[in-house]
């Protein structure tokens, strides 16, 4: 987060810095812990990751210069193991999948589930 950036504010600009898609901020709804240890186990850092559920509206998936890929993944393959994935997204996303609107994509209308 930049020095007087709110936590919607930070996750919007990093989602269009790192994908390219522009989203409206809806809620915060978790937190994961990352932990950096050195070679000799110590820890280096420790990061706290603020997960927002946010609202497509424009914009497709490029991957920037901290993700390896961008783009559009159905649900299950999150869970396939198939695909390189940060610890934890795919708790956090099925965690969001129960909060959200129901979608099929950034193009189609969204109902609750």
């Amino acid at each position: 987060m930049e020095p007087g950036e709110s936590i919607h504010a930070a996750a919007l600009r990093e989602l269009a810095e790192e994908t390219g898609i522009r989203a409206k901020a809806q809620q915060v709804f978790t937190a994961v812990d990352a932990f950096d240890h050195g070679d000799d186990g110590t820890l280096r850092y420790h990061y706290v990751l603020v997960a927002v559920l946010c609202e497509w509206l424009d914009g497709d998936p490029v991957a920037g210069d901290d993700a390896l890929e961008a783009r559009w993944f159905p649900m299950d393959a999150l869970h396939s193991g198939a695909l390189a994935l940060s610890r934890d997204v795919a708790k956090v996303a099925a965690q969001a999948a129960l909060i959200a609107p129901r979608s099929d994509g950034p193009d189609q209308p969204k109902t609750r589930a």
